[in-house]
This record gives structure tokens, sequence and C-alpha cells, in this order.
């Protein structure tokens, strides 16, 4: 038992002090080479030694990790990103005395391939910047329903700068814009505009690599393609609340999860929302 949290509060409340916290939420998205989400918030769980048949990339956003991985320590500063091999034994304990906080993807050999698990092994932390604010922002994207193809596009670009920090000499460099390539997206985008397209599948359809098609795309005109692709569909979405059709079917013919996927878009491309830009 612990003498100061027995001396600070009620007997009544001793067993919700010194109970451990557990917080999970685990899902998967309809995003191809995910294989599970999952977040959490332990404060004295240890993971005993085991393995995963997936890729762990891993961010936390509170407290830290210490974890042994191929007989070796390793800890996770907050500023730093994770990558955990398949099939490579590993476990981990809170290395700070209220736990830690962190959001994990697991993925498939579709994202990552062989040929990184000996570099990650040897390097698992890695003090990347923008690899972290990206590895960020495809959580967030992940946990709004409808912002699939935002998620994709990012990973994809997560997975090439990965390869580049674990592989640097064999890294490619930055391919020059494909107008050509970033054009033929641009239709597609264009003509899907409501039922929307998978990155894989635009990929397939334009032959090319996913990741040298978001390049090239952002490369010729300046934004990513999940951006244009809610721009076309605001902007349609504009016309018909004009014509006064209500929000929430507004959402349905624009090709939006649902109506607060509607206005979380339109908020952040108009400056206001669906309802107030109409009564305007």
């Amino acid at each position: 038992m612990r003498e100061d949290c027995r001396a600070a509060y009620p007997v009544v409340l001793y067993v919700l002090c010194v109970a451990p916290q557990r917080e999970t939420s685990a899902w998967r998205p309809g995003v191809p080479g995910i294989v599970e989400v999952f977040h959490a918030h332990y404060t004295e769980y240890a993971y005993p030694m085991h393995v995963h048949e997936a890729w762990t990339l891993l961010i936390v956003d509170d407290g830290a990790v210490r974890y042994d991985l191929d007989r070796h320590e390793h800890g996770t500063p907050r500023d730093t990103v994770t990558l955990l091999p398949p099939h490579i034994p590993h476990n981990g304990a809170p290395a700070t005395a209220h736990g830690f906080r962190k959001r994990v993807l697991y993925l498939d050999g579709s994202r990552l391939a062989d040929d990184l698990i000996g570099p990650a092994v040897d390097g698992p932390g890695l003090a990347d910047p923008v690899l972290r604010a990206r590895v960020a922002q495809v959580h967030t994207a992940l946990a709004r329903p409808g912002d699939e193809l935002e998620a994709d596009s990012r990973l994809t670009l997560i997975s090439d700068r990965l390869r580049a920090l674990l592989l640097p000499r064999s890294a490619p460099g930055l391919p020059p814009a494909d107008r050509p390539l970033a054009r033929r997206l641009r239709e597609l985008l264009d003509e899907r505009v409501v039922e929307g397209i998978a990155l894989d599948e635009a990929a397939r359809l334009v032959h090319a690599h996913p990741a040298h098609l978001v390049r090239a795309f952002s490369g010729a005109f300046g934004i990513a393609p999940h951006q244009y692709l809610m721009s076309r569909r605001v902007d349609r979405a504009r016309r018909l609340l004009l014509d006064g059709r209500p929000p929430g079917e507004v959402a349905a013919l624009t090709g939006f999860y649902d109506q607060s996927h509607l206005t979380r878009h339109f908020r952040r491309l108009v400056g206001v929302t669906p309802g107030r830009y109409v009564r305007s």
C-alpha cells in the first residue's frame, strides 16, 4: 500500500488512489495496410515479453515507456516515433510515476517491407519532428469517419519517410513534379467527387506508386489529393445549401460521411458552419 495516498485521502477513496488506470480504445479503420488502431493510457501496467505479427508504429503523448528489444533497453521520449518490427520480442512498462498515454498503428507488410526489420531493431526510436507530426495527423484523420483518403495519403508519406530514415543510402530522391500524372489523378477525383476513391485504387488506375502519386499531385497543384477532394465537395455543398437543401441532405449528396463531417470541413474552408452560411 502507498502510505502517501493513505495519508492524503480517506480510506474509502484509497482503492481509487492505488487502482491502476487502463483506458483503451481499439478499432480497425477502412484504410489499406492498417491492421489496428490502438489508443491507451496505463499507469501501472507492464507488458511482458511478447511479439506482434504486424509492425508497431507508436507515439507517446504523455509520460514515457521503457522497453527491451533484442536484449537492449530503449525508451520513448515524447518527441520521438517508435517503430517495432514484427516477430521481434519486446516488453514495456511505464517510465514515469503517472504512467503513459500512447497512440499506436499496427501496419502490415504492404506498408513496410521486411528489409527494414534489421534497421528498426538497431534503431527503433526516431527523433524526427516531421515524422512525429505526420503520425499524429494520421491518428486525427482516423478518428474522423469519412477522412480515410486523408489518412491513406498521409500514411503513404509516412512509410516513405520511414524508409528514408532507416535506409538513407537506398532511399530515392524526391521525384520531380509529374504534371501528366497529377492531371490524371485530378480527373479521377473530379469524376468521383461524391463516391471518392481509395489511394491504392487510384495508383493502380494511373499505373503509379501511391507515394509518387501523392507527391506528383501535391507538387503540381500545391494541395494534397484529399484536400482537393474535400474542396470540391464543399464547393458543391455551398451550391446545394443556397438552393435551400438542409445540411443533412447536402452531406449525403456531396459524399460526406454525415452532417458533422460536412460541418467540420465546411467550417475549415468557409470559416462558418453550413447553417450559419445559409442564414447569412
